[in-house]
């Protein structure tokens, strides 16, 4: 498998190519109809949340209904490929995390969409993961979770095959040197309701979800893995602080539409979508859920998820990480 390349170097062709395209007479008067977001991961999670607020932010804007739908499975592939094969009028956008772009191609041998089948409107925010436990497992520190991942081992819950918390895991086995067993659950939600219940002994989730069980004492946080500290629990130490920064990673939460998507409604909803996240009330619940303000587009959104497509590509190679 070649991983020195990434097509998301052809998506930013793609896109500079799609400014060039003569633009239909309907989208000079765009939002002429309700739009619709598809998220590609369960309702509940941080991605949808993320939509669903910003739907509610910008409805106001378009005088338009914007309605939300769960399209979820296969790491976020299916809702990804609905988007792909939808018509490029800007009516269908898709709100999900990176990694169906920047791991699922190395991953699943037989992807119905291309990356480059989509283009990116904009990084929106990034979060990092928390590394949590069950609070029966005993585990005060990442210590002693490394301890006993390099005894009898550890099983972690993740949100499904190829996503952010799988790669952390697998991060965190080559980086460690200890033994982790991953345990896919459907979505975020029920991967932290794992550890919740004891199902596993731990999980490097989404900070969003963890963190609301993490104040009720309920999972013990042990680390995150942002490059900065939580801002809603800014006790818990980061990754890098405690000697592991090979483990750091964050999760981006873009939004995009079928390649073909006339350069004039991009900019439209990049527009739209940056006024719904710059808002109050929108950065207050942003800061709630411990997502940071990225607002990153064109050849800017096409770097960052170029640089993550690279280093998961490396991860995979050197891993072995595959779906389960």
């Amino acid at each position: 498998m070649k991983i020195s390349r990434t097509p998301w170097h052809a998506a930013l062709c793609l896109g500079i190519t799609a400014c060039t395209l003569s633009v239909p007479a309907w989208a000079q008067s765009y939002p002429a109809k309700p739009v619709k977001f598809i998220t590609n991961f369960p309702a509940g999670g941080p991605a949808d949340y993320l939509a669903r607020t910003v739907g509610e932010a910008i409805t106001t804007q378009y005088k338009q209904p914007v309605v939300v739908e769960n399209k979820p499975g296969a790491g976020g592939n299916i809702g990804a490929d609905f988007v792909a094969k939808s018509p490029a009028d800007g009516y269908t956008v898709l709100f999900g995390i990176d990694t169906t772009f920047t791991v699922n191609p190395y991953i699943y041998k037989n992807m119905a969409f291309k990356p480059t089948d989509l283009r990116p409107i904009m990084v929106m925010v990034s979060s990092g993961l928390l590394v949590g436990a069950h609070p029966s497992t005993g585990f005060k520190t990442l210590k002693d979770l490394i301890a006993q991942g390099k005894g009898k081992g550890l099983n972690f819950s993740s949100a499904g095959s190829g996503s952010p918390g799988h790669l952390a895991s697998e991060i965190f086995m080559d980086a460690s040197n200890i033994k982790i067993q991953h345990v896919p659950y459907k979505g975020n939600t029920p991967a932290v309701t794992a550890v919740l219940a004891g199902e596993v002994d731990a999980g490097v989730l989404a900070t969003p979800g963890m963190l609301p069980h993490v104040k009720t004492g309920k999972i013990t946080a042990l680390a995150v893995t942002s490059r900065q500290r939580s801002r809603s629990a800014p006790e818990i130490p980061t990754v890098a602080e405690l000697g592991l920064k090979d483990l750091e990673l964050e999760v981006l939460y873009v939004a995009m539409v079928p390649a073909a998507t006339p350069e004039p409604v991009v900019q439209l909803l990049q527009k739209s979508f940056t006024n719904a996240l710059k808002r109050t009330d929108t950065q207050a619940q942003l800061t709630g859920m411990d997502l940071f303000y990225e607002g990153l587009t064109g050849a800017d959104a096409v770097k960052r998820l170029a640089d993550q497509s690279q280093r998961y590509g490396r991860v995979v190679k050197s891993t072995g990480m595959k779906v389960e």
